[in-house]
C-alpha cells in the first residue's frame, strides 16, 4: 500500500485529491496539510512514501516544506497550477520526483504517484521545454540587494548592511531595474518572486 500525505491549503480541492485517492486499490490517504509546517510534521509522524504538495501555501510554502523534507526518505511530488521556471528549478534543487500542473488529467496523479513508486521522475511537460531557456540575470551583489530591498529595508539600511555608500545602492539598484527590464522596485520584486529567484 503506498501510503500518501497531501498538503494543499484550498479545503475543497484537499478533500477531492484525498478521495480520488483512496479510491485507488493500491494507494492510502494517512493525512492532510493545509500548509507546509503541517505537511512537515505529519510526514515525520505518519513516515508516508509520497507527499503531495501544493507551493502557494499560508506560512511555510510547499517548497520550504520541500527542502525540508530532502533526505528524510519521502518522495515529493509537487501540485500547482503555477508553471513557472523558476518554481520549477527551486523543486528540481529541493530533489523533488515530480512536478504536476493542476489542470492535468485526474487519472495522471494516479499513474504518477505509481511511476515515482518505482524510481522515476515526472515533470510536467511544458516546464521542461522552459526550464533551461530562463536564469537569473543579476550577480549574486545585486541579488542580496534585492532581497533587502524585498525586506522593506531603505536605501540607508542597505548601505548600512552591506558596508556600501548609498550612491552605490542606488547604482545597484538601477542595474536591478535595467537588466529585469521593469520600472520601479515593486515590480523587479514581484517578477523575482513569480520567477522562483528569491531565497
Amino acid at each position: 500500500m503506498i501510503k500518501i500525505v497531501i498538503a494543499e491549503d484550498q479545503q475543497m480541492l484537499l478533500g477531492a485529491f484525498g478521495s480520488l485517492l483512496n479510491l485507488e486499490d493500491d494507494m492510502e490517504v494517512v493525512g492532510k496539510a493545509s500548509n507546509g509546517g503541517e505537511a512537515v510534521d505529519l510526514v515525520k509522524s505518519f513516515k508516508p512514501d509520497i507527499c503531495i504538495m501544493d507551493i502557494e501555501m499560508p506560512g511555510k510554502s510547499g517548497l520550504e516544506a520541500a527542502e525540508e523534507l530532502k533526505g528524510l526518505g519521502c518522495k515529493v511530488i509537487i501540485l500547482t497550477t503555477f508553471a513557472r521556471t523558476g518554481y520549477f528549478q527551486r523543486a528540481l534543487k529541493a530533489g523533488v520526483s515530480g512536478y504536476l500542473l493542476k489542470d492535468s488529467p485526474s487519472e495522471e496523479l494516479a499513474s504518477s504517484i505509481r511511476s515515482v513508486m518505482a524510481g522515476r521522475r515526472i515533470y510536467a511537460p511544458e516546464l521542461m521545454d522552459d526550464v533551461y531557456g530562463e536564469e537569473n540575470p543579476l550577480t549574486d551583489r545585486e541579488k542580496e540587494v534585492l532581497e533587502l530591498v524585498a525586506d522593506g529595508k531603505n536605501t540607508k539600511e542597505i548601505a548600512e548592511e552591506l558596508s556600501i555608500k548609498t550612491g552605490t545602492v542606488r547604482n545597484y539598484i538601477s542595474i536591478i531595474l535595467d537588466k529585469l527590464e521593469v520600472k520601479n522596485r515593486i515590480e523587479a520584486i514581484t517578477q523575482s518572486k513569480e520567477k522562483g529567484w528569491f531565497k
